[in-house]
């Protein structure tokens, strides 16, 4: 209803609801995450190891797990646990999760940044890049007024949306204390979600320091960081007042935006952000001390960075490289999201990884897709104001001598050249999905993973290391755990399937992925609720080093090595807003796979380095899933 969105003298919406529930209303009362028990964590990574060592590497891993919980370990896990109560404002994996993130020197781009798209537009008129990047800016723009004043909807997950999801529900929960809201929620079996990430969405960026980069936000910045070319703009977005723009007038600078023919620059700053690290903090000390100090400040503190590029997507797979790196010139990999917005429309956000993950990004892209499709602020016929835009509109101009050139230069050769041995591919299933496993009975994210085992085990003949992420937002500043797909389970399942079809009836290949289906659900939901075994391990090592210790015999382990190479790395979402994500590989010889499992297909999007065959691998992922289906359908599979 127009009352409830609040509107500006200029009659545009400022807001995109009005939450009865205040945002951060259960923010105070969310549980803490567990720090698991010792044996638990020993116990479940060993589970994880026994698929990919051989009986006598298992028993050499086997020792030195149980003699590091019997000694260090206990130890470590003590003063883990004395840490964690010391500390009930957060939780214990918040420092050790953002300096793995802040110390990593690793360039951003393809290592951590990750990409999610945007569906078109369902009316094919507002996707002319203009329109389309007006009302997405005007929406983010909204989300963001909306997200300040505590109007939006606090996140929630419903297993009982009947119950918890209704305007009853938040009459009533809006007057307990914020102190017990959780409890309340919990009792009509509702999880409030943890929402502390989400004020690093705007007007933030990851600053390079030697070491450690610097999370940095400017709240009070008012202003938009737009590229086009190569070239940097900037224009205010938020008047004196506090209140947005007028939609007309963004419109009409971003046309202003779009028509202006200055040239590409000839040393474009954006490369640098796909530096290493330390060379970027280097080379930004530079540019500070060459005259550029308050240019930089405006591209730190804007409210975020929109990307316009100058070319139509011509399929997924360019979709996917256009979203996943792009061109560097037109692109600030430091920004929290850059929001990209191709010729023709075609519209995605690549977010930088260290401040938050992906269920805030998510939550922000629902909104905007959601307000910008339904609410849009302009339309095809919408005139842009008649506004001076050469007087709002600054274009940002850099000083750069010779090394910063040099600097440059180097950047683009190494980002050209690892572009181009990054390959990207895509396959949509389209023989069945969520619905008929759900009837048959099996979890629908099992069967995905089960397929992604098979299909390594049938091109590579071997089971590796597995992560699969999972949000532990359920807890106050829970980040993610890992599930480990790959189990003696998987790995039955898929040599039963790969190597001995002719041995096994229908049935039997039925009861194997049953099998591995509950074993996954169980490992899931050990990992949603903090109890998996890869964080609690990580934050005893990262305790160990920092009190100075020597690096206890357990993670000098070969295993622990490998376990931690994960060569297949998996992410899974399913939105109405998205269309794909997808990631880089997170080693050299490894698959990133982006998969979403809808009602009535299977999509998947692997990236892979020359070190791999990701088309092959897509093919055998292809083949797994038809051979899954028939099992379960009951149709016998030839040999």
């Amino acid at each position: 209803a127009p009352g409830r969105r609040g509107y500006s003298g200029a009659g545009a919406a400022e807001f995109l609801h009005r939450s009865i529930v205040p945002t951060m209303h259960y923010q105070k009362s969310l549980p803490r995450l567990p720090v698991p028990k010792l044996e638990d964590t020993i116990t479940r990574y060993l589970n994880a190891q026994k698929p990919l060592l051989n009986d006598d590497e298992f028993r050499k891993t086997e020792e030195l797990a149980h003699a590091f919980e019997k000694g260090i370990g206990r130890e470590l896990h003590e003063q883990l646990v004395a840490q964690d109560n010391q500390n009930k404002h957060t939780s214990y994996i918040t420092g050790p999760w953002f300096d793995m993130y802040l110390k990593a020197r690793e360039p951003v781009v393809l290592n951590f940044n990750a990409f999610m798209s945007f569906n078109p537009d369902p009316k094919s008129e507002y996707n002319d890049q203009l329109i389309r990047a007006t009302n997405m800016t005007v929406s983010a723009i909204r989300f963001m007024k909306t997200f300040r004043a505590g109007y939006l909807e606090p996140e929630v997950f419903h297993l009982n949306p009947e119950k918890s999801d209704t305007e009853l529900f938040k009459k009533i929960i809006r007057f307990v204390p914020s102190s017990i809201s959780w409890f309340g929620a919990y009792m009509v079996n509702a999880y409030p979600l943890d929402m502390s990430q989400y004020f690093r969405l705007f007007n933030s960026t990851r600053l390079p320091k030697l070491n450690r980069d610097e999370l940095y936000t400017d709240e009070k910045a008012k202003h938009l960081l737009v590229l086009r070319n190569g070239n940097f703009y900037v224009f205010d977005v938020i008047d004196r007042d506090g209140n947005m723009v007028k939609p007309s007038e963004i419109q009409a600078h971003l046309k202003y935006i779009l028509s202006d023919n200055s040239p590409a620059p000839a040393f474009p700053l954006g490369y640098l952000t796909s530096e290493n690290r330390d060379t970027w903090a280097l080379l930004r000390k530079n540019l500070l001390e060459n005259g550029n100090e308050e240019a930089l400040q405006k591209v730190d503190s804007a409210m975020f960075c929109l990307s316009l590029d100058d070319f139509p997507v011509k399929d997924f797979v360019h979709l996917s490289h256009t979203m996943l790196h792009g061109d560097a010139a037109n692109r600030w990999y430091d920004k929290s999201f850059n929001l990209i917005i191709a010729k023709d429309g075609t519209a995605g956000i690549n977010f930088e990884h260290s401040w938050g993950d992906g269920v805030a990004v998510l939550r922000f892209q629902n909104e905007v897709f959601k307000d910008s499709t339904t609410s849009p602020a302009i339309s095809p016929q919408s005139q842009p104001a008649s506004v001076d835009s050469s007087r709002a509109v600054q274009k940002l101009d850099f000083k750069l001598n010779d090394a910063l050139k040099a600097g440059i230069t180097k950047a683009k050769q190494k980002f050209d050249a690892t572009v181009e041995s990054l390959s990207l591919n895509l396959i949509q299933f389209q023989e069945g999905g969520k619905e008929l496993l759900k009837q048959k009975k099996v979890s629908p994210d099992a069967v995905a993973q089960l397929a992604f085992q098979m299909a390594f085990l049938r091109q590579y003949d071997q089971t590796v290391a597995t992560y699969e992420s999972c949000s532990t937002a359920a807890f106050k500043h829970g980040r993610t755990e890992t599930i480990r797909p790959a189990s003696v389970h998987t790995k039955k399942c898929s040599e039963a399937f790969v190597k001995e079809l002719s041995k096994h009836s229908t049935e039997e290949l039925q009861s194997l992925i049953v099998e591995c289906s509950k074993y996954h659900g169980r490992l899931t939901k050990e990992a949603a609720m903090g109890q998996g075994f890869d964080r609690h391990l990580f934050s005893l090592r990262y305790l160990a080093l920092s009190k100075g210790l020597a690096l206890p015999e357990f993670y000098q382990d070969q295993a622990y090595a490998r376990l931690n190479h994960n060569i297949i790395s998996t992410s899974t979402l399913v939105s109405p807003a998205v269309q794909l994500g997808g990631f880089g590989p997170v080693v050299s010889d490894g698959f990133g796979v982006g998969y979403q499992v809808q009602d009535d297909w299977i999509g998947c999007n692997v990236s892979s380095y020359p070190a791999r065959n990701g088309k092959e691998f897509l093919q055998c992922i292809y083949k797994s899933l038809e051979e899954i289906f028939n099992v379960l359908k009951g149709k016998k599979i030839g040999s």
